[in-house]
């Protein structure tokens, strides 16, 4: 009752040189997880993207077609790049702007629409979790919220409560700007303190229904594992969804450029499995995750809990090896990788 939800544009597509997402993610996870053999033919459904239609349930008419102009022209005029936030360094336009965001959209809103008709309870969509992007704008890297896409499918053709919880290591502004309103939605986040956005921050509920609980720089597993226990599980039990959205960035692992927080990938499963223990529908999303070793690893393993298989002590066979060795990080960290990167999923 689980399908993973990915797309060959994944590979070979990025954000252009020197930005932090030029980075290999989706197909390395993909392809450990077969290589692992723990996806199967009948496991795997490719997406295409999204149409304008599907996206404007969350965003508007104008931004996706300033969207579309930029990947047909690779360039949009100054009035739309300033109010679109299109062009610029966090957000640059490069040949598949469109396709690739709306791809990951069309995954998230497939799999809500599954989860909705009931054909599958739990569904892996890796490229998705962009959970910063606004209804006008791109924002932090994020061009189309795809979580978003999913509330809204979900929230629009149900009756149903549903809990959106976000481990990622940076507040998912976009999300909770648009729906902590609503009362049929709960919104949960653990994020690193004082880190970019700058939003969510101790005691932020936003509109009402969002819980915010950002922790310090150096917070390592049982930081994690705490917040989960003592503040997101008592609340999420309570609230009862019917439905779950997990947003599971893994850029808060400690050999990660993009955040100082520190947990190792056993302590990221375990906050996952925590929640996929609940046996809710659920749609699992990837996220922030700047190291191609670490996301790669750290997702595949997501998978493996999703289906029931323990990566807490998996090995890679040389498939899996040769697909690690095979990738691409133009940053410090990059240089003289650690053999423990390559030759196995889990951290110390």
């Amino acid at each position: 009752m689980a399908i993973f939800l990915g797309s060959d544009i994944f590979r070979g597509s990025g954000y252009g040189k020197g930005h932090p997402l030029n980075i290999p993610r989706v197909w390395p996870v993909i392809d450990i997880c077969k290589a692992q053999g723990w996806l199967g033919e009948d496991q795997f459904e490719s997406v295409p993207p999204a149409t304008m239609q599907e996206l404007t349930c969350f965003h508007t008419e104008e931004y996706i077609q300033a969207l579309l102009d930029a990947e047909a022209n690779q360039f949009i005029d100054i009035k739309r790049s300033e109010r679109h936030k299109i062009g610029t360094h966090s957000n640059p336009i490069y040949p598949e702007i469109y396709r690739r965001p709306a791809t990951a959209a069309k995954a998230s809103l497939t799999a809500a629409s599954y989860l909705i008709s009931g054909k599958y309870k739990r569904i892996f969509n890796p490229s998705g979790g962009t959970h910063h992007g606004f209804p006008d704008a791109a924002n932090g890297f994020c061009f189309v919220n795809d979580p978003a896409i999913a509330l809204t499918t979900l929230y629009n053709n149900t009756s149903d409560k549903i809990a959106y919880i976000d481990i990622d290591a940076h507040h998912p502004d976009g999300v909770q700007n648009h729906f902590s309103h609503l009362q049929r939605i709960k919104l949960f986040s653990i994020h690193e303190e004082d880190r970019w956005p700058r939003t969510g921050r101790k005691g932020d509920v936003g509109a009402g229904n969002a819980r915010n609980y950002p922790i310090s720089r150096g917070a390592k597993d049982t930081d994690l594992l705490s917040v989960m226990c003592n503040n997101i599980l008592p609340e999420l039990l309570e609230f009862a969804p019917e439905y779950i959205v997990l947003q599971a960035g893994a850029d808060g692992l400690v050999e990660d450029p993009q955040s100082g927080l520190c947990y190792s990938n056993h302590g990221y499963w375990r906050a996952v499995s925590m929640i996929l223990e609940l046996e809710i529908p659920i749609l699992v999303l990837g996220g922030g995750g700047y190291n191609p070793y670490t996301t790669a690893r750290a997702w595949a393993g997501v998978w493996a809990l999703i289906i029931g298989q323990n990566p807490h002590v998996a090995e890679c066979v040389a498939e899996s090896k040769a697909v690690l060795e095979s990738l691409y990080f133009p940053h410090r960290l990059g240089k003289n990788i650690p053999g423990r990167w390559v030759s196995r999923l889990y951290d110390d």
